[in-house]
């Protein structure tokens, strides 16, 4: 283990929104480096989701990054041979980490026209606390609830 914990680097806001969280979002939705084309992309999913709420775009994604953002996961542990899945609380950074990562695989697995419509359709339905993101979150609080027998094994 290193002795000394990197730094964290500092993200610059979005043109757009001033959001830092938005950059957060971009970067991971970004492929190659083509980061102009994921600003678009997001860009656009925003725009079909106020054209298709009729109410603001960031504030419904704020919501289903909310709604998908896990309060707890399952760990693997060795304890004496055997394996257990053992239930932990999430750290505030890794819980939007997973939730942004979420949103983007099951978004990505859509089955409509553009990126910009399958986003923007996750976005919604995740805010609506449906689709594969959110469903992703419940089955690893289920998991969690399941395994809190082992829970005494925390470190």
């Amino acid at each position: 283990m290193r002795k000394v914990s990197s730094k964290k680097r500092m993200l610059m806001p979005d043109p757009r929104f001033n959001d830092t969280l938005v950059t957060r979002f971009i970067n991971n939705l970004m492929y190659d480096g083509k980061k102009n084309l994921a600003y678009d992309l997001f860009y656009e999913a925003m725009d079909i989701i106020e054209e298709k709420t009729k109410e603001s775009g960031l504030e419904i994604w704020r919501k289903a990054l909310t709604n998908v953002t896990p309060q707890v996961e399952v760990r693997s542990r060795r304890v004496g041979g055997a394996t257990f899945q053992i239930p932990q609380e999430v750290r505030p950074e890794r819980k939007v980490s997973l939730g942004i990562k979420w949103m983007i695989l099951y978004a990505r697995k859509r089955n409509e026209k553009s990126m910009g419509l399958k986003l923007a359709n996750e976005i919604m339905a995740a805010s609506k606390e449906e689709g594969a993101s959110f469903k992703k979150k419940e089955d690893v609080h289920k998991m969690a609830e399941a395994n809190k027998a082992y829970s005494h094994f925390r470190f």
